[in-house]
């Protein structure tokens, strides 16, 4: 993994979708500073409260009879909704870090799905640079459920889903300062969760071109 750009600042940038300073956002990220002695304490307990607090709405969608279920881009419009699919909730966990000047960028994998390795799907987590250790991590706040285990960890990366490259899956290499912008119109876009991923392998070929 390399990150896009040299400079930290551009790892801290507020933006239309990555919006730490919305009202919602300040007031649980103070809520969460509470209690924790450093930033490794601090980034962990951020980690976890996306990961676990805020619901992937795929599964969310799987436990109902029609998959109907809204989608979710900002920051903010994740954390007021409780729920987002991977890129949205990597959406809100790098707010929420910058918010604290803590570089968070964003990262892709080409997966394969569970129903058919064939079928190859765009999943979104994070990287976040720790300033004490001097380097970046993985940290993948999916939502973990059976067959999904990640985990808040700095020395043995533990996320969602490492790659299987005899099934052709990739880790993109950069770590990106900004979202991806095909992702982000398909999430804005998208009415609901089936026309979500009716055209969810276009931000797949945006980032991934054979």
């Amino acid at each position: 993994m390399h990150a896009e750009s040299e400079n930290l600042q551009d790892y801290l940038k507020k933006s239309e979708i990555i919006n730490y300073d919305h009202k919602l956002i300040v007031e649980k990220c103070l809520e969460l500073q509470q209690s924790t002695e450093d930033e490794i304490s601090l980034i962990k307990k951020i980690y976890e409260f996306v990961r676990d607090e805020i619901h992937h709405s795929g599964d969310i969608c799987a436990q109902e009879v029609t998959c109907v279920q809204e989608v979710t881009c900002s920051a903010s419009e994740v954390l007021e909704a409780g729920h987002g699919i991977c890129c949205a909730k990597a959406h809100l966990f790098a707010a929420m870090l910058r918010y604290f000047g803590a570089p968070a960028g964003f990262c892709y994998q080409k997966l394969s799905s569970s129903r058919d390795v064939n079928i190859k799907f765009l999943h979104g987590l994070n990287a976040v640079y720790l300033k004490d250790l001097d380097k970046w991590i993985r940290l993948d706040a999916r939502g973990n459920k059976p067959g999904r285990d990640a985990q808040f960890s700095i020395y043995e990366e533990k996320i969602s889903k490492p790659v299987n490259k005899e099934l052709g899956e990739e880790d993109h290499p950069v770590i990106f300062t900004e979202p991806n912008q095909t992702v982000v119109e398909i999430l804005k876009n998208s009415k609901d969760l089936r026309e979500l991923w009716a055209q969810w392998d276009l931000g797949l070929r945006d980032l991934f071109r054979d």
